[in-house]
């Protein structure tokens, strides 16, 4: 869209150099972490506070300028796409931790502010904050997302960690969406409302977050399995069982050969599932002893320890950078990363039904997740020149979130959706999403946050995006 030039105008007086017409600039704040097709903004702006944000999408809604809320760029399902031009708003530079609260286990913070910041700045005081996606994501981000990842099994996701958030909505008012207690029976639950939300309904500006003490040991145990449904159903026997696992973390044998290769780890090139402890050292002895027997008796062909911290960090860097891995095994390649979750008794049958509609192609596609939790991904390795492999990818997904959503799961446990997922929500959610459509009706009637995403406008957007059929732009 063109931008009106009052409020071009407008938002210069608030941000003066602060907003960016480079085309840089604009290129980059349209591209993430995945496929889907960069759709730049027409400005990008860097507010410093909550009055600016406020002050930005009050002079937005006088114009209905579609506004963008953005983290660091690592989503991976279209989030941050500016299908209708617009305002992207980067967050990056609200990036201080307003106060730490050791007696309370809590901590407020703005929402540039990075996951391993946070850490930092908690390591002096003996506090961590566990969510853990794996990229270096910013807090506000990972709020909209509803981010979740390697530690969920044991600590939650962004639902379970965020006590309240500061918020301003699409006409420019500023929310807070709870107090700080634990919990409280007064009114509708906002704070869930907006996490998860993906800056459909509002901009996150400050956040108040669980914390956790840092434990007393760590140690994580490696298992080796000649076959993958062995491996699936060890994890769904110790989460069964009531063990309290820190981490479950599956990668496939090709991934493991791809982890190899990249970082000199030299497991056995099999299916394994990468264990973490947390506790006592009495507990966490015990707890890798019972899980180490259990997983001898699902058949592990080894089961190795890593106790000390140098080694761990090893294991889990390599975890974290399997997507780079699992892409230098096809040089030029590019990632289609999806993700589904089911409940964890069906875990097994549906890795092992979509592996099956894998191998019926011939497209690389290694598998890890989070399986703790009934959550896994698939990276199918694509050449960008070649339709077909786009086609045979986006078909298998299909297959896959079907199946899921079949089982009583979703079509997604932590990658949101963005415009890349909207064509699985109303089977997913059937009359519900048009209870979500009138609460984004509500909150944002002239539809300017971050439009085109998560209701039923998006499905005709993705389908325009992707070049599938003519649609009318949302919003």
């Amino acid at each position: 869209m063109s931008i009106d030039a009052a409020t071009t105008s407008e938002l210069r007086a608030i941000l003066g150099a602060r907003l960016s017409f480079n085309e840089g600039d604009r290129a980059a704040h349209g591209r993430e972490e995945s496929y889907h097709r960069t759709l730049s903004p027409d400005m990008v702006g860097y507010p410093e506070s909550t009055a600016e944000v406020a002050a930005i999408i009050r002079a937005c809604a006088r114009t209905a300028t579609p506004v963008i809320p953005y983290g660091t760029g690592t989503s991976l399902e279209g989030h941050i796409a500016a299908v209708n031009g617009g305002l992207c708003l980067d967050t990056s530079r609200m990036n201080r931790v307003t106060e730490i609260r050791p007696a309370d286990l809590d901590v407020t913070v703005q929402p540039g502010v990075t996951r391993e910041a946070l850490n930092k700045a908690l390591a002096g005081h003996g506090l961590f904050f566990p969510v853990d996606p794996g990229a270096d994501a910013s807090l506000g981000g990972m709020a909209a997302t509803r981010a979740s990842g390697t530690t969920t099994v044991r600590y939650g996701s962004m639902r379970e960690n965020v006590l309240n958030m500061e918020v301003v909505l699409a006409d420019g008012r500023v929310i807070r969406t709870a107090s700080r207690a634990r919990k409280s029976s007064a009114g509708y639950d906002l704070t869930r409302l907006f996490v998860g939300s993906e800056g459909t309904l509002g901009v996150i500006t400050e956040l108040t977050l669980r914390v956790h003490g840092l434990p007393e040991a760590m140690s994580a145990a490696v298992c080796s399995f000649p076959a993958l449904e062995q491996a699936v159903l060890c994890v769904a026997s110790v989460i069964q069982l009531g063990v309290p696992v820190a981490r479950a973390e599956l990668l496939d044998e090709i991934y493991i050969d791809a982890v190899n290769r990249r970082s000199g780890l030299g497991l056995k090139t099999m299916s394994t599932i990468l264990f973490e402890f947390h506790g006592s050292e009495g507990s966490v002895k015990h707890d890798a002893e019972e899980v180490a027997a259990l997983a001898r008796d699902f058949g592990a062909a080894s089961v190795e320890s890593a106790t000390t911290q140098q080694d761990r960090n090893r294991l889990w860097r390599a975890r974290h950078e399997a997507y780079y891995a699992g892409l230098a095994l096809r040089p030029g390649s590019k990632g289609l990363v999806t993700d589904v979750c089911v409940p964890i008794s069906s875990l097994a049958r549906c890795i092992a039904e979509t592996r099956a509609d894998i191998e019926k192609t011939d497209l690389i596609a290694p598998i890890l997740g989070h399986v703790g939790d009934g959550n896994f991904h698939v990276c199918f390795l694509l050449d960008p020149a070649r339709a077909d492999e786009l086609e045979q990818a986006q078909a298998v997904n299909r297959r896959m979130v079907a199946r899921a959503i079949e089982m009583g799961g979703t079509c997604s446990g932590e990658h949101g959706v963005g415009y890349g997922k909207a064509e699985f929500l109303a089977a997913e959610h059937g009359e519900a999403l048009n209870v979500m459509a009138a609460l984004k009706k509500t909150l944002d009637p002239q539809g300017i946050m971050n439009p085109g995403k998560m209701t039923d406008a998006a499905l005709d957007l993705a389908h325009h995006v992707r070049g599938e059929r003519p649609a009318e732009p949302a919003g």
